[in-house]
């Protein structure tokens, strides 16, 4: 592990909490957005990541950041923006490398909340975020559907509580089906859409995406369009 990722300031009343991040190799990640971006598609990626760690960090709600990665470009990346580095990850799926990050957070922060957050998240503004985790320190163990309604984009466990992710395809169904609580909160819509498609990028986009993204937005724009069948 590298870095701190720790927030300073004055301690925070209420739940504090470790977000798990996990950042596949950009080699493989975000492979529906080839399409659109082309060569660009392993800078889009890290860019996406990139926001989301940077606006998780600036949630007042949020100790620490844990960015799970075997990835030396992302890894160097997300350091710099004041995560912890995990490496190490079993190699083994989505729902390992949580485990393994999760392990990783309780180790460093023992008085945390431990709370997974999907990576993909480039309109993620801290104001939404906190409040979703407000709610999420309601409850031993939560989650936030994302903007289809079939996945996840966070699951938490509050101190003393297991963590037991069940993401990728339809999690959202496993993940209540496990009694975690649903988290039902209007206007938090940053928190919700992840992007994997084209499609998901342009909605993104029109929610207000962070600088990273933004910048290669322009080049890659022309060609979302036009996946949407746009003139």
């Amino acid at each position: 592990m590298t870095g701190f990722g720790v927030r300073g300031g004055a301690p925070r009343p209420g739940v504090r909490w470790s977000l798990v991040v996990p950042v596949k190799h950009l080699g493989r990640a975000k492979t529906r957005l080839a399409l659109a971006a082309g060569g660009l598609r392993e800078d889009l990626a890290l860019a996406i990541a990139c926001d989301t760690v940077e606006a998780a960090l600036a949630c007042p709600g949020v100790e620490a950041v844990f960015a799970v990665t075997e990835d030396p470009r992302a890894g160097a990346e997300l350091t710099g923006l004041g995560a912890v580095v995990v490496d190490g990850e079993p190699g083994t799926g989505l729902n390992s490398a949580l485990a393994h990050g999760a392990a990783a957070a309780r180790r460093r922060r023992p008085g945390a909340g431990v709370c997974a957050l999907s990576a993909d998240l480039p309109a993620l503004r801290p104001d939404e975020l906190g409040r979703v985790l407000a709610a999420a320190a309601r409850h031993g163990r939560s989650f936030l559907p994302d903007a289809p309604g079939v996945g996840t984009t966070l699951l938490a466990a509050a101190p003393g509580h297991p963590f037991t992710p069940a993401f990728e395809g339809a999690s959202r169904a496993r993940h209540r089906d496990g009694g975690a609580h649903e988290i039902a909160l209007p206007d938090v819509a940053s928190v919700r859409r992840d992007v994997d498609t084209p499609e998901d990028l342009c909605d993104a986009v029109g929610l207000g995406v962070g600088p990273r993204t933004r910048e290669l937005w322009e080049t890659v724009a022309g060609s979302c369009l036009r996946s949407q069948g746009a003139p």
